[in-house]
C-alpha cells in the first residue's frame, strides 16, 4: 500500500502541477497567463486574467502540496476548487462522460484528492517527515467541503476586475473630453 498510496500522490499532484504550470508559464505545451486569460473570457469567467491566474496557482500550487505530500489537505482542496469550478462553468452542460466534453475526469480527480486526504499522504511524504501529518474523514470533508465552496466564495468577495472609467468632461463645454477630441479631429 505504501507504493501505492505514494503512486497516485506523485501522480495526482504532478499532473495538477503541470496543468497549473501550463496556465501560469506556458510550460509543458501550454499557452502561459495571457491566452489562458483570453480562453477564460470566451468561457464566461471574468475577469479572464484573474481567474487564470487563480486557476494555475491552485493547480500548481495544490498539486506541488499534494505531489511532495506537504499539508496534504490543503493540496487537496486547492486542486479540488479547480476542479468544481471546471464542472460548474464548463463540463456540466455537457455531460458526464468526457468523449463529449464532460465532467467524468473532473470527478475522478476530485475522489482522488479526496482520498489522498483521507488516507495521508503516506510515508514517504513531507508531512510524515516534518510530523504535519493531517488525515482521516474529517480532514477529508474539510478538505473536499473548501474545495467544493472555495470558488464561490471567491467569486463573491472578490472585487470587479476594473471598474468603469468616469466620462473626463470639458470645463468649457461641457461634453466629454473624447466627444470634444474626435470633434477637433475632423476639422
Amino acid at each position: 500500500m505504501k507504493l501505492g498510496l505514494t503512486l497516485l500522490r506523485v501522480t495526482v499532484g504532478a499532473t495538477f502541477f503541470a496543468h497549473g504550470a501550463q496556465k501560469l508559464f506556458g510550460w509543458f505545451g501550454g499557452h502561459g497567463p495571457e491566452a489562458t486569460a483570453q480562453a477564460f473570457e470566451g468561457m464566461g469567467l471574468r475577469p479572464g486574467k484573474r481567474s487564470a491566474l487563480v486557476a494555475g496557482a491552485s493547480e500548481a500550487g495544490g498539486g506541488a502540496l499534494v505531489a511532495l505530500g506537504l499539508l496534504t489537505p490543503l493540496g487537496s482542496a486547492a486542486t479540488t476548487g479547480v476542479m468544481s469550478q471546471a464542472i460548474r462553468t464548463v463540463h456540466w452542460e455537457k455531460g458526464f462522460f468526457v468523449t463529449e466534453g464532460g465532467y467524468e475526469y473532473n470527478v475522478v480527480l476530485i475522489a482522488a484528492a479526496a482520498a489522498l486526504a483521507d488516507a495521508g499522504p503516506g510515508p514517504v511524504s513531507l508531512d510524515r517527515v516534518l510530523g504535519t501529518e493531517r488525515s482521516g474523514p474529517l480532514w477529508a470533508l474539510a478538505a473536499l467541503g473548501a474545495g467544493l465552496a472555495g470558488p464561490r466564495i471567491l467569486e463573491r468577495l472578490a472585487p470587479p476586475a476594473t471598474p468603469p472609467t468616469p466620462a473626463r468632461f470639458s470645463r468649457t463645454d461641457g461634453r466629454p473630453q473624447a466627444a470634444r477630441e474626435t470633434a477637433g479631429s475632423s476639422r
